[in-house]
């Protein structure tokens, strides 16, 4: 008995004895972990970034292969992203006010939410709780041992994935101009773009007299006409089309489709091989009604019997498009949140301008933050903080925009890119220098290549920085693309006398001058 006894107890000895030195193993590797997390991080991004930019120079049409590139790239995004958060907050140092900045509370995508957090950036640091600060530091820290360990898990099982890529051929040589700047090449629709290829390249679909059509649908300007432009001029795509036709809803509504293909609307690309069959573009802006001219177009198009349709792609604002199609619609979204910065930030700073520079990355991404997924925005801000890399003028920039677009929140409830792209409704522009006048835009437009000669001469980033100060109604320039098709955005603006709202009292300017060095600060 004394036996057992002694035995049960030795063994019950070693248990506690081997359960303690797990626990401390365990604890001294997690903190090993943590501080090391980074560098990690850092470099297993490269090994994976190195993969991806590899795969898309390829011409790769194993839709698994294009399903687990698309995770790769989003992880490469997400962990930038992250690095980014961490160096700008101070994780392992300053853990305080995380809420109201980090990429890992609240959206600001969300025009309510975005209104809060500017909001919340106005109020000293000091009302923030510490409680807060730790339990987003420690959300923090669980997000890097996540992104890290499912990054570390792809780079692991990217042997096969290698050897699968080397079999491939080269795609088109881009000019040397498209690796130079972001904004030169379509940016971050790889996977879309494939989608597109592989229902045009497929087998004709049944029931549907050899005419397949897939919707393309999305909110204004979000890159549909650019996606679709950069399909129709894949090398895939015109070997396997001898004509591509791009058709607006003007040359559809009116019912006069010429009984050949070529005298409609815009060609794109033409050959002369007969064999090979047509490929229509069309292009919608308002809604449309299916049981009038949308019937009538298809029986057009299946009736042709010179250069026959085979497929066709709709792209529109509409919903509703969704019912016309023999496939699923193809809905484009906004760019994710971490693809979007990754993507301001280059065009602002380059791939790399930002990495040891904890101030400047910290303006793109609360720039990013606050251009609520804008192309445009981002495109116009980015090019102007490229041409001055002065930080007192970035800093300047940002704590303007951060004022203009939280007064457009308190005064409107929505963000300008929504009011004045979704809605058409009239928005105040955001200046640099303090004048009497504020600049107010009715509306956009877009023009094409063609139109060039025709476009006026002042731009938008003009008006911003004071260099002109035209009077009365006038147009100016927005953007101009560098990708196909090369549209150029243009607004129409009018100068206006100071809104009573917007206008500070005499007796608050000493107030604002006391705050400002506290906002400037944020």
């Amino acid at each position: 008995m004394e036996t057992l006894a002694s035995a049960i107890l030795c063994d019950l000895i070693s248990r506690s004895v081997t359960f303690a030195l797990d626990r401390c193993c365990h604890r001294w590797r997690k903190a090993g972990g943590m501080d090391d997390a980074p560098q990690r991080l850092r470099r297993v991004l490269l090994r994976v970034q190195a993969v991806v930019e590899e795969a898309d120079r390829r011409r790769v049409t194993n839709q698994a292969m294009l399903r687990q590139l698309q995770l790769m790239r989003e992880g490469v995004y997400r962990g930038y992203y992250l690095l980014s958060a961490i160096k700008r907050q101070g994780v392992h140092d300053e853990v305080g006010s995380l809420r109201d900045r980090s990429s890992f509370a609240t959206s600001l995508f969300n025009p309510a939410k975005r209104l809060c957090t500017v909001s919340a950036r106005t109020t000293p640091a000091s009302t923030a709780p510490e409680d807060t600060g730790r339990e987003e530091g420690v959300e923090v820290e669980a997000e890097l041992q996540e992104v890290l360990a499912g990054l570390e898990r792809m780079a692991s099982d990217m042997k096969e994935l290698v050897v699968f890529l080397s079999s491939y051929p080269p795609a088109r040589r881009e000019p040397y101009s498209g690796h130079l700047w972001l904004e030169n090449r379509m940016f971050g629709r790889e996977a879309e773009q494939e989608k597109i290829i592989h229902f045009l390249l497929g087998p004709e679909p049944a029931g549907a007299e050899d005419l397949g059509v897939l919707p393309v649908i999305g909110r204004p300007r979000v890159g549909k006409s650019t996606l679709v432009e950069h399909v129709c001029l894949d090398e895939r795509v015109r070997g396997h089309f001898s004509l591509i036709v791009f058709l607006s809803q003007g040359d559809i509504e009116d019912g006069k489709l010429s009984p050949h293909l070529e005298e409609n609307g815009t060609i794109k690309y033409r050959d002369l091989d007969p064999a090979r069959k047509s490929l229509v573009v069309i292009e919608l802006v308002g809604d449309v009604d299916e049981n009038t001219w949308w019937g009538r177009t298809l029986s057009v198009l299946r009736g042709r019997r010179t250069t026959p349709v085979s497929r066709i792609i709709v792209t529109s604002r509409s919903e509703k498009i969704a019912s016309f199609g023999t496939t699923q619609a193809l809905e484009l979204k906004s760019l994710p949140r971490e693809a979007y910065w990754y993507f301001f930030k280059t065009i602002a700073v380059g791939s790399t301008g930002a990495e040891d520079q904890p101030e400047l990355a910290s303006v793109c991404m609360e720039m990013a933050d606050l251009l609520n997924g804008c192309l445009i925005a981002a495109n116009l801000l980015g090019g102007m903080l490229r041409a001055n890399p002065c930080p007192q003028f970035r800093r300047r920039v940002l704590s303007v925009v951060r004022h203009y677009i939280k007064m457009q929140l308190l005064h409107f409830g929505e963000h300008p890119s929504d009011l004045l792209l979704m809605n058409g409704r009239p928005i105040y522009l955001w200046r640099l220098s303090k004048a009497d006048t504020v600049l107010t835009a009715h509306h956009t437009y877009q023009a094409s290549s063609s139109q060039e000669h025709d476009l006026p001469k002042i731009t938008l980033n003009e008006l911003q920085v004071g260099s002109a100060r035209p009077r009365g109604k006038f147009e100016v320039v927005g953007w101009r693309s560098r990708i196909p098709p090369y549209y150029s955005y243009l607004m129409s603006c009018e100068v206006q006398t100071l809104p009573s709202f917007l206008r500070v009292p005499r007796m608050n300017k000493q107030i604002q001058r006391r705050r400002q060095p506290r906002l400037n600060s944020v």
